[in-house]
């Protein structure tokens, strides 16, 4: 499909996912804008836009992915020179929102993140946000700038349909990504089973029972993202223990820090399908990883946006 792009339309990317950016680009038909990103003595970051955006509707495409705050700070910049520079609208596609796992008060005296995130960027100068698979949907009330939440759930679902599984059963590994496992459950046409789990501190994960019936079956863990793998590869376990035939995973958002790749290579799991939210670097892509690409959803949303067509069809 050839999208058509109004003369004023202009598209950026940084550093975090320039992949990503160029794949949407050429589905756009559209080459990205030129801006430099370089770095003063004591590592400040420096940013040239090198064309002219007066009046443009630009959109920028920056995953605040590892390294989190050089990204953050990187799209701060930009939206800040984008304003500077007299741009009309500057949309923020956000592919993969980091700092989103602390979206409320859990405890004393804990900072809630997310919304920190959500008012630097409004105060930057953003007018829009595009993401893919918040880690709590709720995050978009945080903002008071149009907020548009794209799903990972049909790419994956799609995968898996086209893998031709039999018996497919789909395992939320917690009570908070219920949501998301029902959609593609429902998609696939197929039963789903809950994980109780608890987390005695961040980034440790302990399995205390499976909910629903899973003997016999192809079990497919989702989750929104996937972070030491500590959570995944444990329910892999327990759903082997309690008789599932094979385990597979999938997720929205790689982040696969620390030991994620050793145990993910170690462990029962078959298959890990994740999309390209984040730009895996090459130390990481094993022979149980499959990456699907996000970029004709964002490419979608991106064109409906700038025409003023309706968003809403690529939630369902």
């Amino acid at each position: 499909m050839r999208y058509q792009l109004k003369s004023n339309f202009k598209m950026f990317t940084l550093n975090s996912n320039q992949s990503l950016a160029n794949e949407v680009a050429e589905l756009l038909g559209y080459e990205l804008g030129k801006c430099t990103v370089s770095r003063f003595s004591d590592g400040e970051i420096q940013i040239n836009i090198e064309e002219s955006v007066r009046g443009s509707e630009v959109f920028l495409i920056q995953s605040t992915s590892y390294p989190v705050n050089e990204n953050i700070m990187e799209l701060l910049i930009m939206i800040d020179a984008l304003k500077r520079a007299s741009a009309k609208i500057i949309n923020i596609v956000i592919p993969y929102y980091g700092y989103a796992r602390q979206d409320r008060k859990a405890r004393a005296r804990e900072p809630i993140t997310a919304k920190l995130i959500a008012n630097l960027l409004e105060k930057a100068g953003a007018n829009r946000v595009v993401t893919l698979d918040l880690h709590a949907p709720q995050i978009q009330g945080f903002f008071d700038i149009p907020v548009d939440q794209l799903e990972g759930v049909p790419i994956l679902a799609n995968y898996f349909k086209n893998k031709g599984l039999e018996d497919m059963v789909i395992v939320s590994p917690d009570n908070g990504g219920v949501g998301m496992a029902r959609k593609m459950a429902s998609s696939l046409n197929v039963p789903l089973a809950v994980l109780d789990k608890r987390r005695p501190q961040p980034n440790v994960a302990e399995i205390m029972n499976v909910l629903g019936h899973i003997e016999n079956k192809n079990a497919i863990i989702v989750d929104d993202l996937i972070d030491t793998a500590g959570t995944i590869t444990l329910a892999a376990d327990a759903l082997i223990e309690k008789g599932a035939e094979s385990v597979y995973a999938c997720c929205t958002h790689p982040v696969l820090s620390g030991p994620a790749i050793r145990r993910i290579e170690s462990s029962v799991i078959r298959e890990l399908v994740i999309t390209n939210t984040i730009e895996l670097p090459e130390e990481k892509k094993i022979d149980k990883i499959t990456t699907l690409s996000s970029a004709s959803l964002l490419a979608e949303a991106i064109y409906r946006i700038h025409n003023e067509k309706s968003v809403s069809s690529l939630f369902e």
